[in-house]
This record gives structure tokens, C-alpha cells and sequence, in this order.
């Protein structure tokens, strides 16, 4: 898609059936994944108990439909009590564009923050500024198999998020929004998403929403199929989100 047509927000129109059918989509398969994930939670859960200090989930304010706050649940992969303080901002300038764009205050960012001083390696992924020695050992596995989405199921459950969607974003980054992101906000958002298994971690946010918003403008129960397929290939072959 064209970032230069795309100036302000358009409204997809409203499929009413469809949403019923995504709906009842999300439960059903809510229902059919229950009896095989519970036990792979429950291994998860003691892995991350035994491995390190902390509580097994990870709990975080994110922004959903119609800028609708909610907690969105993660199995912790990380260290606790560690300084994010870089990570926002690093998240805030990501979103804005100012990683990656080629402006001096980009190139001293990363440095500072990014590892191996460079914000893209050989394999196009955009590292987020956390040291190695902040993940956990299973938070390692966990990210790499995106077995950590897991506990997001609840979020299906009650109706804060959908199977495929907009990735949700912490409100510190919704705010530093420009007009025509926030129409990734006029649907629910998802545990995987267009942008994820079509550019995953290589993307800039600008590419995010525009795939955010071609699912949108073509949203249907094939398109969300394709898109569980594609994530399940590639969570399969280790290629997680993160």
C-alpha cells in the first residue's frame, strides 16, 4: 500500500454478519484449543515458577477496540524488578518513526540502546532495547515458539481480544499516534495479525498499520483462516513474533 494516500483515518464499514461469525469463530476455537493448551500452559506455568523469582504471568494495560483500555495476560519471560525505562522510549520513537528513519537522533538512539549498535541486523529484525541477560532462559523458548501468547486466550474469552487482529499497543505508545494510525483501532485486536506473519519483527510501524488496515478493509472469515494457518507454519518453525 501507498503511505502517501493514506493521510487520515477511513472508516471500514461494518459487517455485521461477519463479526457474528468471527465471534462465534473465536469461541469455538477458544473451545476446540482449551483441551490441548491447558496442559501446555500448566507446563509453561511451572517451567517459569521453578526458572526464576516472580509471578508466572505478565499483566499490562493495552489499548482494543474503539481506544477501549484492557489487561492483556502474557506468561513472563523476563527478569523482574528491571528498569524499562529505555524500552519506552525507545517504543514511543519507534512509533513516531524516529528509529530507522536516518535522523541523527535515531542513529545516537540505537546506539545507545539497540544491541550489537545496530537496529537491524543481517536478518531485518528490529531489535526492542532489552539486554539478553533481562530474558529468562524458558522466556527465551517461550518467545521463540510465541508459546508466551498463550494466556491470551482469556482476552478472546472475554471479548477484549480476537484469534486475528491489530497487535494492541501500551497506551504511551497510542499517544504518540499519528491521524490515520488510530484506524487500526476500529476492530479488535488479536494475538496475530496481517503484519505478523507477513513482516514480523522487520517491520517499521508505519508498515504495521498499513497492513493493519488493508486486514481491515478486507477483512473476512478466509482472510482470518489464511492468517491462522500462516501463524501456526510459522510458530511451528520457531519464527516468533517477538
Amino acid at each position: 500500500m501507498n503511505l502517501a494516500i493514506i493521510n487520515r483515518p477511513r472508516v471500514a464499514p461494518y459487517q455485521a454478519n461477519y463479526q457474528v461469525v468471527k465471534r462465534v469463530m473465536d469461541l469455538a476455537l477458544c473451545l476446540l484449543a482449551l483441551p490441548l493448551v491447558i496442559p501446555v500452559m500448566a507446563i509453561c506455568a511451572l517451567a517459569i515458577r521453578l526458572s526464576s523469582p516472580g509471578p508466572v504471568f505478565f499483566v499490562q494495560d493495552r489499548i482494543g477496540k474503539g481506544g477501549r483500555r484492557f489487561r492483556i495476560y502474557k506468561f513472563r519471560t523476563m527478569q523482574t524488578d528491571i528498569d524499562d525505562s529505555s524500552h519506552r522510549d525507545f517504543m514511543k520513537a519507534y512509533v513516531r518513526g524516529t528509529i530507522g528513519c536516518g535522523s541523527s537522533y535515531s542513529t545516537a538512539f540505537i546506539k545507545a540502546f539497540v544491541r550489537r549498535q545496530s537496529h537491524v541486523e543481517s536478518n531485518g529484525e528490529i531489535y526492542k532495547p532489552f539486554r539478553a541477560m533481562q530474558v529468562t532462559p524458558i522466556g527465551r523458548i517461550l518467545r521463540k515458539t510465541s508459546l508466551d501468547e498463550l494466556p491470551q486466550l482469556i482476552n478472546v474469552i472475554r471479548g477484549e481480544m480476537s484469534w486475528v487482529g491489530p497487535r494492541p499497543n501500551v497506551p504511551l505508545e497510542v499517544e504518540e499516534y499519528r491521524g490515520w494510525h488510530h484506524e487500526r483501532l476500529e476492530v479488535l485486536p488479536g494475538i496475530t495479525g496481517l503484519a505478523q506473519v507477513r513482516g514480523r519483527s522487520s517491520l517499521n510501524f508505519d508498515s504495521i498499520v498499513n497492513y493493519d488496515i488493508e486486514y481491515i478493509e478486507n477483512q473476512s472469515l478466509r482472510m482470518d483462516l489464511k492468517i491462522l494457518w500462516w501463524t501456526a507454519k510459522a510458530a511451528l518453525g520457531g519464527g516468533g513474533s517477538k
